[in-house]
């Protein structure tokens, strides 16, 4: 089997990690820090906005079950990629919309899917997500890690990860692994 990897930030770590655990195709996702320039980033020093690093997943894929764009298509439906530095109650550099590319085709495809999402007027607002080319990926700490399915009644996760994982299998329901997870 073909594997790939894609790596996304789009507000919270936990959230992103949540709806992707979920899909047929996807086979790991790792929460972690990319985009910066410390070269031991932690949660504590990320939070600080100083590192310039935004939460992020690492997605190991099958591109033959799930492509590269379906993934793009789920992170545009999970996130709001149009408010710079945020995502609802979460403010700060560490929580932009940004898309980290492995090679050219996943910069075309991202720059592809940016372009039909804004043809068709998806947004009222312009899109603000950043495309860069992945440089280093750091894995978040252990604690960080499956945090929504270890923790799923913390308030946090009932408030603002459980509706994006609603809204995910609502608008993805056939790319789920099961439809009762």
């Amino acid at each position: 089997m073909t594997t790939e990897l894609a790596t996304l930030a789009g507000g919270c770590f936990w959230c992103l990690e949540a709806v992707y655990q979920q899909l047929r195709g996807v086979l790991n996702v790792v929460s972690g820090y990319t985009g910066g320039h410390a070269t031991r980033p932690t949660y504590e020093l990320v939070c600080t906005g100083m590192t310039g690093h935004a939460e992020a997943v690492q997605i190991t894929f099958d591109p033959g079950v799930i492509t590269y764009r379906q993934l793009l298509d789920v992170f545009f439906t999970i996130h709001d990629p149009t408010t710079l530095n945020r995502q609802g109650a979460d403010v700060g550099t560490q929580y932009r919309s940004a898309i980290f590319y492995h090679d050219d085709a996943q910069r075309v495809m991202v720059e592809q899917t940016i372009a039909d999402i804004t043809a068709a007027r998806l947004w009222d607002d312009p899109i603000v997500t950043e495309i860069k080319p992945l440089e280093m990926f750091f894995p978040a700490e252990e604690y960080h890690r499956d945090y929504f399915r270890r923790n799923p009644n913390q308030g946090y996760c009932q408030v603002v990860i459980a509706p994006k994982v609603a809204k995910a299998r609502t608008a993805h329901l056939e790319k789920l692994k099961s439809p009762t997870l």
